[in-house]
């Protein structure tokens, strides 16, 4: 079983930073549209190096803030919407890791208006504000329906109009200088503008290690878990309890690093799903279920993109697949579900049922002893592995000793 060494930082971002942008068509790869335009502002306005890394990943993470599907739609729309509640949203989550400190502050600001300055456009964090403030408006003023260099002029004549009041007026003379290309315009709508980005843009050359990876996985866990009072803590809990299983099922070190993060990942997915549908109090129609069915698709789709990770894309994204091939959307079945996956479905299962949801309470430890023995008895979980996690909850349930606890799972 491979280990992560290193990963790529910027296919890590750009695949995550789709991942927020995947909601709806008309916001598909907006993050990156305003990362490729901000990059292009900072060539003709020859930003330093760091700078240009900086508000990169700034641009491709500035709407993470945004945290329903229905939220991010009335932004891209420039819908009547307070545009500080995602900004500031966005500053909390990026700044509890410590490298992205400064480009919280600029996520902080990438709404605030030039007249709203009171420091000069050459302080760093003005200037990066202001950059990734014009790439996103520019992005957002783009017509998918409508081809893109029958819209340029358009496009400018707007940019214009907000010089000296929303972006200062040397802003908007860097972007107007690399607007003329129509090279420019056509990069920034083509297809292949993940790949332009990945292997020119600021962070092809930066790797990042474990400890790099767990603190990115955290931070979309938490993206993930703020997106409904429901679930605000399952990922969380996955994760953890996809730990405990692991060191009690005897895992190497390296594996149960690796499990917490798919943990953190394995409801990537989710940040498809209108709140609409994860919210509903009822019970779900057929369709809004079929919705629901996508997210380990999506989850699946959008880690294995990752090179270093496609093996934490089948454990995170396997954690509704059964080992009879009943579960979804890949109908897996034991012979293609490693053990990773099977603890992660688990763990996925324990940690739901446990929790309270829209339409039922959490349910009683004995109530879970009960389906997780019912799951194990008809093959739709690994045994062993439910074994192990009754004999915590009995533990609980009894206050086993630790000795106990020991001795039974020693014969499981």
């Amino acid at each position: 079983m491979r280990t992560i060494n290193t990963i790529n930082l910027g296919n890590l971002l750009l695949s995550l930073s789709d991942a927020v942008d995947l909601a709806n068509t008309n916001i598909a790869q907006h993050q990156q549209r305003t990362a490729y335009i901000a990059w292009e502002i900072c060539k003709s306005a020859d930003v330093s190096a760091e700078t240009t890394k900086n508000i990169f990943i700034a641009s491709l993470l500035h709407d993470i803030g945004a945290i329903t599907v229905e939220e991010k739609i009335s932004l891209h729309d420039f819908e009547n919407v307070n545009l500080s509640k995602h900004c500031l949203r966005g500053e909390l989550l990026l700044k509890r890791i410590p490298e992205f400190v400064t480009i919280a502050a600029i996520v902080k600001n990438h709404h605030k208006e030039w007249h709203e300055w009171k420091e000069p456009l050459e302080a760093d964090h003005v200037l990066s504000s202001q950059i990734v403030l014009l790439a996103d408006y520019i992005e957002r003023l783009i017509d998918r329906n409508q081809y893109i260099l029958h819209q340029t002029k358009g496009i400018i004549e707007k940019v214009n109009s907000i010089s000296d009041s929303i972006v200062h007026p040397k802003i908007v003379k860097y972007f107007l200088e690399y607007s003329k290309k129509e090279e420019f315009w056509l990069d920034l709508i083509s297809p292949r503008l993940y790949s332009l980005l990945f292997h020119n843009g600021p962070l092809q050359n930066i790797e990042i290690d474990y400890l790099g990876i767990e603190d990115i996985s955290k931070l979309f866990r938490d993206i993930i878990d703020f997106k409904s009072p429901f679930t605000a803590t399952h990922t969380s809990g996955v994760s953890a309890c996809a730990e405990i299983i692991s060191k009690l099922f005897g895992l190497t070190e390296s594996e149960i690093q690796e499990m917490k993060i798919a943990g953190n990942f394995h409801d990537l997915g989710k940040l498809v799903i209108p709140n609409s549908i994860l919210e509903k109090a009822d019970t779900l129609t057929r369709e809004e279920f079929d919705i629901i069915k996508c997210h380990t698709y999506y989850s699946y789709y959008i880690i294995n993109s990752i090179p270093g990770l496609r093996h934490i894309a089948e454990w995170a994204a396997f954690h509704h697949e059964k080992l009879d091939g009943s579960g979804y959307p890949f109908h897996c079945d034991k012979n293609n579900m490693t053990i990773c996956s099977r603890i992660m479905a688990v763990a996925d299962v324990f940690t739901a049922i446990a929790e309270d949801r829209p339409y039922r309470k959490g349910m009683s430890k004995s109530s879970i002893v009960k389906i997780l023995s019912e799951m194990s008895s008809n093959k739709f979980l690994e045994p062993k592995i439910i074994t192990l996690i009754i004999t915590l909850t009995l533990m609980t349930m009894l206050k086993l000793s630790k000795n106990q606890l020991k001795n039974f799972t020693m014969h499981a």
